[in-house]
């Protein structure tokens, strides 16, 4: 469980990143941080692991103040993804997935083996282990960053735009990716986007935030769509427009749902 206690961040040119910030991300769920840039959410996720300490109240993982550990092990023991994926360029894919367990002291056959078994879970076949990030595609480099934040067997996933970089077909092969991955291993994933079709399909929890890290609405997907709390996530999440707004038309003998705007949206089943 992580919990966020009137966190702030001020900087000393005056900016406020964070101004006054409270959330409990439940154990082995993923809520999801959703906001335009500027909204602080990225601050936020690097309060979890120290790469950026508040000003102001407190970050706790199961009770415990991420103040009193040691940074570099509290770093090792949460897995982290980042939007660019953050690979060692001069390293293997195995070597990149294996970085956490040998530091940790894992024997060096253990971890490639680690390593290996990740790859096939986040659906990379085991031949591209001696490849190196430049000769993956945008996609593969992705998957390889999920495996290598998962090497450790991280109790929490920090997850920083991960799929922002790739092409929408892609990022939807993630997405589902991520989806089985939680539904089998049930991580505690703190998600960052600004993306709102991935927020609803990803997060249990959505909080949705205004500049400053200030919590406009929270809720599911469908308890946000049902009932925008304001017209700032009314227009942020697009209620207003016709990519949210649907009706029925059928083709072909089957039933397919269209926006206002008249494309096509889905089939019915």
């Amino acid at each position: 469980m992580i919990e966020f206690e009137h966190v702030a961040k001020h900087y000393p040119d005056g900016t406020v990143a964070v101004r006054d910030f409270s959330l409990t991300v439940p154990s082995h769920r993923c809520v999801v941080l959703l906001g335009s840039s500027g909204s602080g959410k990225t601050t936020l996720l690097r309060m979890v692991n120290r790469m950026v300490d508040p000003t102001g109240g407190r970050v706790l993982i199961d009770d415990a103040d991420v103040r009193d550990s040691d940074p570099v092990a509290l770093r090792r023991s949460i897995g982290y993804v980042l939007q660019s994926g953050g690979l060692l360029p001069h390293r293997t894919v195995a070597d990149n997935v294996a970085t956490v367990p040998l530091l940790t002291g894992a024997t060096r056959r253990a971890a490639r083996s680690r390593a290996l078994e990740l790859l096939g879970r986040v659906g990379l076949d085991e031949s591209l282990a001696q490849r190196y990030p430049a000769q993956l595609s945008g996609g593969q480099q992705q998957r390889v960053g999920v495996a290598r934040a998962l090497a450790a067997d991280p109790n929490i996933l920090l997850m920083d735009e991960p799929f922002g970089a790739v092409d929408p077909l892609v990022r939807r092969e993630l997405q589902d990716e991520l989806l089985r991955l939680q539904s089998d291993l049930g991580k505690t994933i703190l998600f960052v986007t600004h993306d709102v079709d991935e927020a609803f399909r990803l997060g249990d929890e959505v909080i949705v935030l205004r500049p400053q890290a200030e919590i406009a609405q929270r809720g599911t997907s469908v308890e946000i769509l049902a009932q925008p709390a304001d017209d700032f996530v009314r227009g942020f999440i697009g209620a207003d427009r016709g990519r949210r707004s649907l009706r029925l038309a059928t083709s072909g003998g089957r039933q397919v749902a269209v926006d206002l705007e008249g494309h096509a949206v889905g089939i019915l089943e």
